[in-house]
């Protein structure tokens, strides 16, 4: 029974993914993390020891998230474990992004097919923090194409991994940490101090996830130059980390990633990824969707291999 309590609700969230995605407006907890962490930035985010102050903010609301979700399993263990594995299940679901990281990205290319430039513009923004007005098409694809393969190891594989670790809570305390980063972990005047420990936090966070998916994104396609690509790019890249699965899909697609970019009003020259500067078509999509679902899929696979085999 104890194996089913890890296997079914990671089985089941994943389906859930599946089917349903991330339907907009429909509660979740990201929204509550979002909300606390809003509140810990207006309260705390001012005069002096901001760095302090956003450390003891990110370790304060990490613990709490840790212990809701642990005190919360110990209860429904205690009244019945269908239940634990129904709940547990919701939570893996709320957890995983993969549907709705391949849905957006479809999204932009379609809009960009259908209703032109300054509408793929405004689609594209929804899911990227770089300024997008005025990107050209392909520019807009390419970000898609970055994008996918970066929140594929923030969005998809990171959870997965804390998962296998730690069961729902050490999953949902990565997705704390990742709203963290998301939220006030700019090199800005206002975040510059308050939040670089939650952007530190979420680089070693995420130090062997964005390696796994690398891996498996080579696996899967069975493209060594993607691998080539891995060594060669990944450490290049000024973050630590999205380098790598960036670095992979550069090399499964034969095109170039990076060059300079707006971000929040300043402009960033990010190091280019690959060498062949070619036009990405639009049916091109596709194939980035599979990589993703293979991706995801190994992933689960692997770690239901490893806990049916364990003892």
């Amino acid at each position: 029974m104890e194996k089913l309590l890890i296997i079914a609700p990671l089985i089941f969230g994943y389906i859930l993914d599946l089917i349903v995605g991330d339907p907009d407006n429909w509660p979740h907890p990201i929204r509550v993390f979002g909300n606390a962490i809003a509140t810990g930035d207006k309260l705390l985010n001012k005069n002096s020891s901001r760095f302090l102050k956003g450390m003891l903010l990110a370790i304060g609301l990490c613990l709490i998230t840790f212990f809701f979700f642990y005190f919360s399993n110990q209860i429904l263990l205690n009244i019945n474990s269908w239940l634990f594995i129904a709940i547990n299940s919701i939570w893996v679901w709320y957890g995983l992004a993969n549907n709705a990281l391949i849905t957006e990205g479809r999204n932009v290319f379609l809009v960009l097919e259908k209703e032109g430039l300054e509408a793929g513009r405004k689609q594209l923004s929804r899911i990227v923090s770089r300024d997008t007005s005025r990107l050209s098409a392909q520019q807009i694809r390419i970000a898609v194409f970055e994008t996918m393969s970066e929140n594929l190891s923030d969005g998809v594989i990171a959870p997965l991994f804390f998962y296998a670790l730690g069961g729902v809570p050490a999953m949902m305390v990565y997705k704390m940490i990742n709203t963290l980063d998301s939220m006030i972990g700019y090199r800005s005047d206002k975040y510059e101090q308050f939040g670089k420990f939650s952007a530190r936090l979420d680089d070693v966070a995420n130090f062997i996830p964005a390696r796994i998916t690398a891996l498996l994104m080579v696996i899967v396609t069975g493209n060594y130059r993607s691998l080539q690509f891995v060594f060669k790019y990944g450490n290049q890249h000024k973050s630590p980390n999205s380098g790598y699965p960036e670095s992979a899909l550069a090399g499964i697609m034969d095109c170039r990633f990076g060059g300079p970019n707006v971000y929040h009003g300043k402009l960033v020259n990010k190091p280019f990824i690959g060498e062949n500067d070619r036009i990405i078509e639009p049916e091109e999509i596709r194939k980035i969707v599979w990589i993703n679902h293979k991706t995801c899929f190994v992933m689960i696979l692997m770690i239901v291999v490893f806990y049916s085999l364990t003892a």
